[in-house]
């Protein structure tokens, strides 16, 4: 059982929110201690904010007392981010979920952090817009969370990230200072651009409150394609030719042999047992231009080692086929106990070479590894599998992931696309990022946040 919170602490948030909002019995506050990393640590008290003034108020005592805060969304974060390490205070923003205000003709929508991915889209379409971010978790992450660790998703390959389709964000620093950031327009350059630096900071150097996002209009027109493949290397390199050229497809997903057979199982899509790798493809954009967009990219999927490229007959075939992609992650887990999910990234170009790479290092370690995810912008969750019970295969794991990171860094990728730094992969920051710059991002630190007391533990290495 975790320490009670200083008294003096304790009384000032006492002061702020009613005893139905601060959650001190541990079986209450058992629910917020934990993320989608299965890591967990039960924090001293949780706080359930319903408007800005609370958050600045608590993140204020926080600050005076010295008190751990971790903001926390919906608790979807696969790296442990949302995880209260310090202990402390786990600050959530599940009640403030308004939707502010939509301005179709600024295609324009202000929520707060709490609102869900899912509640921003069902609001946008009613104006037949949509905002880009669409990861794995839409349904029910919050639009906090999606920006604290700027996620992606199937879509990010046209549209972009969360960073690129967020216009101006109101936050709290970590001395509860309330911050007012960019603008409501598609263009301005007045001072520096603190919107883009809090995206991805992981609740690290501000707790995010409300957000204007960037919108855009709803396709007309979408088409599903599949390619199936003989095996991995050449599909890969398919990617690559279908990035080349100028129609740029709104999805690409690559599923090496072990997860098309997994999708197979979860759903009969008729994939075959000789299929060694697919791709699923989505072009979108009009009517009139839809059907040139289809074969564009039909043109480029065309090469060695395809076996199959068609069309989905109707939109129940094309749901199918997501659904069985979505349910990969969960679906690993049939295959053995332990899975390390990793979401490296590399230049589209460099794609076969990481595929190949992984090839060699499962058969270097004996280890199975399963790859899918993002092709088109060179983002594949690389899966380890291993039984925990087996010394032996988690040293393999181990070894097996410098090899990984090593592969992807020698490439001129990066260690995370989407799922963030957490805790999961805080001690190889440095592989990645030089020690002048590392000491910089510290210095910016503690400008936002002098005592340190934001999400402790996440994001950067200790010095």
């Amino acid at each position: 059982m975790s320490t009670p919170l200083d008294p003096a602490a304790l009384a000032r948030l006492r002061g702020i929110l009613p005893p139905d909002r601060l959650l001190l019995d541990p079986a209450d506050r058992l629910a917020y201690g934990y993320d989608n990393s299965r890591r967990s640590a039960l924090p001293q008290a949780v706080a359930l904010a319903e408007s800005a003034a609370e958050v600045q108020a608590i993140v204020a005592a926080c600050h005076e007392h010295a008190v751990p805060l971790v903001a926390r969304g919906r608790g979807t974060n696969t790296t442990g981010a949302a995880v209260p390490v310090a202990g402390g205070l786990v600050l959530s923003l599940e009640r403030m979920n308004r939707i502010l205000r939509l301005v179709p003709g600024d295609r324009l929508l202000e929520c707060e952090a709490g609102a869900t991915n899912a509640e921003v889209q069902a609001a946008a379409a009613q104006q037949n817009l949509f905002w880009a971010p669409d990861p794995s978790s839409a349904g029910y992450s919050s639009v906090g969370g999606n920006l604290a660790c700027n996620a992606g998703g199937p879509r990010a390959v046209k549209y972009g990230t969360a960073r690129d389709h967020v216009l101006g964000l109101e936050a709290v620093s970590g001395t509860g200072t309330p911050l007012r950031t960019g603008c409501h327009t598609t263009k301005g350059v007045v001072g520096y651009d603190l919107t883009r630096l809090l995206v991805g900071s992981e609740g690290t150097l501000a707790v995010i409150t409300s957000a204007a996002l960037r919108l855009l209009p709803r396709p007309q027109a979408r088409r599903m394609l599949r390619a199936a493949y003989r095996d991995a290397d050449s599909a890969s390199a398919a990617v690559a030719r279908l990035m080349a050229q100028p129609e740029t497809p709104s999805s690409l997903e690559f599923l090496d042999g072990d997860a098309v057979r997994l999708a197979q199982e979860h759903r009969d899509c008729g994939l075959g047992p000789d299929i060694g790798a697919l791709l699923l493809l989505e072009v979108d954009g009009a009517e009139a231009s839809i059907e040139h967009a289809v074969q564009a990219v039909s043109a480029a999927a065309a090469g060695a080692g395809l076996l199959e490229l068609r069309s989905a007959r109707d939109t129940a075939e094309a749901e199918s086929l997501w659904a069985a992609r979505k349910a990969l992650s969960p679906a690993l887990r049939s295959l053995a106990p332990k899975k390390v999910n990793e979401d490296v990234v590399v230049p589209v170009s460099r794609l076969p070479d990481l595929v190949h790479g992984v090839g060699a290092i499962s058969r270097r370690h004996a280890l199975r590894i399963v790859c899918f995810g993002h092709a088109g912008n060179g983002n594949l969750h690389v899966n380890l599998l291993a039984d925990p019970d087996d010394p032996a295969q988690m040293r393999a794991i181990e070894g097996a992931l410098h090899d990984l990171f090593r592969l992807v860094l020698a490439l001129e990728g990066t260690l995370s696309g989407e799922h963030g730094v957490g805790i999961e992969k805080r001690a190889f920051v440095g592989w990645e990022i030089d020690a002048p710059t590392l000491s910089l991002m510290r210095d910016l630190k503690r400008v936002f946040d002098p005592r340190g007391i934001l999400n402790p533990g996440k994001c950067l290495p200790d010095a």
